[in-house]
C-alpha cells in the first residue's frame, strides 16, 4: 500500500484525507476499472455523510506554487462509511488499516525531553480549562437561580415592552419567515436563549389560574438577530444552522 494513512489529530485520533482515500481506492481497483477522481469523491462525501455533518471534516491542502485546494480529513468512522459506499471489501481494508495505526499510537514509548515539556504544557492547559469550565458553571448556576427567583414571582399584568411566545411566533414569521417550531427552539434550546422577564397570571377563566412566561422584546430581537446571522443558506428559501439538525425556511437575505 503506497498511501500512508497516518494523519494524527491533537487528540491522538487517526484520520485519513480524501486524497489518501482516493489513492487507496484506486490501488485496490482492478486495472479494467476507471480511476476514481478526487473531485468526484469530494462531491460524494456530503451525500454519504450528510450535508450538515460533512463540513465538519473540511480542510485545505497547500500544493504546487503555494496553491490550495479543499480536502476532507476523515476519522475512522467516516472513512469507513466512504469506503463502504464503494464496496464492503474496501470498508474492511480501511477499517483494518486504521485500527492497526490506532494501536501504534496507543502503544507506550519513552518520551523525549521535548515530548515531556509538551505533555506538561498540555496538562497545565487542561487544568486551566477545567477551572474556566467550573467558573462558567458557577455563572450558569447563578443565572438559573435568578431565573427561578424571577419565575417564582407571578405578575398580574404583562410588563410593558415584553411579549409571550404566542406573540413572538407571528412576529418572527412576519420578520424572518421562520416557522413556529424553529422559533420555539430558538427561544428555549439555544445556548443564548433569552431568560424570561417573568411569569404572568392568565386571567381567562378557562386557564384556571395558570401563568405564562414573557420575555423582554429587546432580548428577543437580539437573540433572533444572532440566530439568523449564524444561518447558512443552502437554497433560495432554505437554510441550515449549526445547532439545528434540519433545513428550515428563512426570508431571503435575512442572514446578512
Amino acid at each position: 500500500m503506497s498511501c500512508a494513512i497516518q494523519t494524527i489529530t491533537a487528540a491522538g485520533q487517526i484520520t485519513m484525507t480524501s486524497l489518501e482515500l482516493v489513492d487507496f481506492i484506486n490501488e485496490q481497483r482492478a486495472s479494467i476499472e476507471p480511476e476514481l477522481r478526487h473531485d468526484h469523491f469530494m462531491v460524494k462525501v456530503p451525500k454519504v455523510l450528510g450535508e450538515s455533518r460533512a463540513p465538519k471534516f473540511l480542510g485545505t491542502q497547500v500544493y504546487g506554487n503555494n496553491n490550495t485546494r479543499p480536502i476532507y480529513k476523515l476519522p475512522k468512522r467516516e472513512a469507513c462509511l466512504m469506503a463502504m459506499s464503494y464496496s464492503y471489501e474496501l470498508q474492511a481494508k480501511v477499517f483494518d488499516r486504521m485500527t492497526a495505526l490506532e494501536a501504534q499510537v496507543a502503544a507506550p514509548h519513552a518520551l523525549t525531553p521535548a515530548e515531556m515539556f509538551l505533555q506538561n504544557a498540555q496538562a497545565m492547559v487542561a487544568v486551566e480549562r477545567r477551572q474556566l469550565a467550573q467558573a462558567q458553571e458557577l455563572v450558569r448556576i447563578s443565572e438559573s437561580v435568578d431565573t427561578l427567583m424571577t419565575g417564582s414571582m407571578t405578575l398580574t399584568e404583562r410588563p410593558a415592552n415584553s411579549e409571550a411566545i404566542t406573540h413572538i411566533r407571528p412576529r418572527m414569521l412576519k420578520k424572518y419567515q421562520l416557522p413556529a417550531r424553529i422559533v420555539d427552539l430558538v427561544m428555549r434550546q439555544m445556548p443564548y436563549s433569552p431568560k424570561p422577564a417573568g411569569m404572568v397570571r392568565n386571567h381567562r377563566e378557562e386557564a384556571q389560574g395558570a401563568s405564562y412566561a414573557v420575555y423582554w422584546v429587546k432580548d428577543v430581537n437580539t437573540t433572533f438577530s444572532r440566530f439568523v446571522r449564524d444561518c447558512k443558506r443552502v437554497t433560495a428559501t432554505k437554510v441550515t444552522h449549526p445547532d439545528i439538525d434540519e433545513r428550515f425556511t428563512l426570508a431571503p437575505g435575512a442572514e446578512g
